[in-house]
């Protein structure tokens, strides 16, 4: 059944989410570092030419991209609105907080059992207000949730905000996309946390599964009923693009095309390099582009078919949208 979904435009009906990359970012950055050392982000032409680069996704045949940029990573909606006034692609927006270690600095001293003691936890009313009413005044809700777990593990703060996630998730019906260390295994983790909340593992997206070439790991997580993000395609020095595609290939042969989708975990802008130029030039691959132009290729040579592929962008993310 076709269902609302939020995007930085406005609302659309989830069979018309078309072509859907699944995990990426427009602005990416350390806020406090970009407000003080990046006047350039603030600049026109920072949002002038994030567009353009929305638009040729666009023209490439995507529809619609989930940027997966909360807490912790330079969410800055009232720019995001800017550049999204200025395409046709969808931009599927999100809450809830990125981090390997702490709960975010507000939340250090103000929760349940701390100096500030609250019930229920603090950041469910953030997750939720942000799905519900809409992000900095700006009107544009939420329509997914994201928190990380990466090599360090469950940490507390990475437990709680996982559990508050999962609460949001409870509350709203919003899907769930988790960041994970595969190397690590800390799917598992995800799973097992969001699964004693109370979460529907369908309604919940591991994310950078494809940094694993494990097949018996993936098909574990695939077979508690997850998707699996095949998520960081154009970052080369994780595992190449070929391991990628033959994983990928190997998981359709055996029956998963319906829990994978595909992304490149990209952006259009970030302060992580002195220069958007210098981002380009240290990973030439690491494009809003390089699925379209290498990867599908890869893909149908390797025997993954049309109908696999409209599984993975379209079905799939449409599924997630749609659970319950």
């Amino acid at each position: 059944m076709s269902r609302t979904v939020e995007t930085a435009r406005g609302p659309v009906r989830s069979d018309a989410l078309g072509k859907v990359l699944i995990h990426e970012h427009v602005f990416l950055m350390d806020m406090e570092y970009t407000f003080n050392y990046r006047a350039d982000f603030f600049e026109e032409k920072t949002i002038t030419e994030a567009a353009d680069r929305l638009n040729e996704l666009k023209a490439a045949g995507i529809d619609t991209i989930i940027d997966l940029t909360v807490l912790g990573l330079g969410r800055h909606i009232p720019t995001l609105a800017k550049a999204a006034a200025l395409t046709d692609l969808n931009i599927v927006v999100s809450t809830g907080a990125y981090t390997f270690s702490d709960v975010p600095a507000p939340f250090q001293f103000y929760g349940p059992g701390l100096l500030k003691h609250a019930e229920p936890e603090p950041m469910i009313a953030h997750f939720v207000g942000d799905i519900t009413q809409g992000i900095a005044g700006t009107g544009i809700k939420a329509g997914m949730l994201k928190c990380a777990i990466d090599a360090p593990g469950l940490t507390r703060g990475v437990e709680r905000v996982m559990r508050a996630v999962a609460r949001a998730n409870r509350e709203t019906g919003t899907p769930i996309t988790v960041h994970t260390a595969p190397l690590q295994h800390t799917g598992r983790d995800v799973q097992r946390v969001l699964g004693e909340e109370g979460v529907d593992l369908e309604h919940v997206v591991i994310g950078h599964c494809g940094d694993s070439a494990e097949i018996d790991y993936l098909v574990e997580l695939a077979d508690k009923g997850s998707i699996l993000g095949m998520d960081r395609f154009g970052i080369d020095f994780a595992i190449s693009m070929e391991q990628r595609v033959a994983t990928i290939a190997e998981l359709v042969r055996r029956g998963y095309a319906g829990q994978l989708t595909l992304s490149h975990d990209c952006c259009a802008w970030s302060d992580f390099f002195p220069a958007v130029a210098d981002y380009h030039a240290t990973m030439p691959n690491h494009n809003y582009l390089h699925i379209h132009n290498d990867v599908i290729p890869a893909l149908r040579e390797a025997g993954v078919s049309d109908g696999d592929l409209d599984r993975m962008f379209i079905d799939n993310p449409r599924r997630l949208f749609e659970v319950g």
